[in-house]
């Protein structure tokens, strides 16, 4: 078994995610995506349990009654305030140190000091009676949106959030490489500069564009509509994916997703929706669909990125109202991760 972080089609225990309520930025939209959540969660439990964050006591009851008898593994709930729902970049990153799982807490300001995140960057200490693998708090801000393994001592990530945003100010690029895969127990990091979407206020978190869906497969993001504003960005990312090389050298199969057609906010901004923001779930993928004629097509791509696996669509259209999607709005915790409790 391979040292470092975990890559995510490892054996997963439980799939953390924090339910919307009336104090976060999704009260405009509270009942549709609460009822989106429901079938993001019911998805994620037909391969792993659920383990959902509530505010407290009389949030956990109305999730109960939301979720009714829809989850095949049930839900664990744990009563813990937060300021918002991505818990991708809050949970904790779970690494392998000589053998032993280890849970990563890092320090998350609200995407470079964005949005205030006090309650969200102290959500893993607070849940320390969950824990059965060890917490180790890293004073370094990194989100777990922004960083992918093939499992092979590779990370992925992009130059624009690491090396060029709001975060981490003093360190430059070398500086950066040793202490993220230092911490990480990677060997190499193989950087993107390309490809930003529109809308991204996360400064362009690799899970986004480009994702490893096995050691020797990557899916990334396309735009074949040469209308798009995203046409010659994508263009030149998709230059970069091919050019990545595995750790022996050779080239990873790399597969092309279309971007969804074009969604904007009630403003009219453009909001980031990509097909790429899929999470796995043991033997199944959950993706992102938003009720256009491109989602037959990405289904059918990423079905090739994961032969023996279910592919099941779930809701997209609310998550992207807040640029995100299911990748962003969980976090994956390997066999080993909590207590019995």
């Amino acid at each position: 078994m391979r040292e470092g972080m975990i890559e995510e089609w490892a054996d997963l225990e439980a799939v953390l995610l924090a339910w919307p309520h009336e104090s976060t930025d999704w009260q405009p939209w509270l009942a549709p995506i609460q009822a989106d959540y429901v079938a993001l969660t019911a998805a994620i439990a037909t391969s792993a349990r659920p383990l959902i964050l509530c505010q407290d006591a009389t949030h956990e009851i109305l999730i109960r009654e939301q979720l009714g008898h829809a989850c095949h593994h049930a839900p664990r709930f744990v009563q813990a305030p937060y300021n918002d729902t991505w818990c991708r970049d809050y949970g904790p990153v779970a690494v392998r140190r000589a053998g032993e799982l280890t849970l990563l807490d890092f320090q998350f300001k609200g995407w470079g000091d964005k949005y205030d995140a006090g309650l969200d960057n102290g959500i893993n200490q607070r849940l320390q009676g969950l824990w059965r693998a060890p917490l180790r708090s890293v004073d370094y801000e990194l989100e777990g949106g922004s960083i992918e393994t093939d499992g092979q001592g590779t990370l992925l990530t992009t130059a624009h959030c690491l090396l060029d945003s709001n975060r981490n100010q003093g360190y430059g690029k070398a500086a950066v490489e040793a202490f993220v895969l230092g911490q990480l127990g990677l060997e190499r990091i193989q950087w993107i500069t390309a490809g930003a979407l529109l809308g991204d206020d996360t400064d362009s978190h690799i899970d986004n564009l480009v994702r490893f869906c096995a050691p020797d497969t990557i899916a990334y993001l396309a735009c074949s509509r040469e209308d798009d504003v995203h046409h010659q960005a994508l263009a030149a990312m998709r230059e970069q994916v091919l050019a990545l090389r595995q750790p022996d050298g050779r080239p990873y199969r790399c597969v092309p997703i279309e971007l969804p057609e074009a969604r904007y906010s009630e403003e009219g901004a453009r909001l980031p929706a990509s097909y790429v923001n899929f999470l796995i779930v043991n033997e199944v993928v959950l993706v992102p669909v938003f009720d256009c004629a491109e989602d037959a097509q990405a289904l059918t791509a990423l079905g090739t990125c994961f032969p023996g696996k279910r592919l099941l669509p779930v809701p997209g259209g609310n998550l992207i109202r807040q640029f995100g999607g299911p990748h962003c709005a969980t976090m994956q915790l390997p066999r080993g991760s909590l207590n019995n409790a």
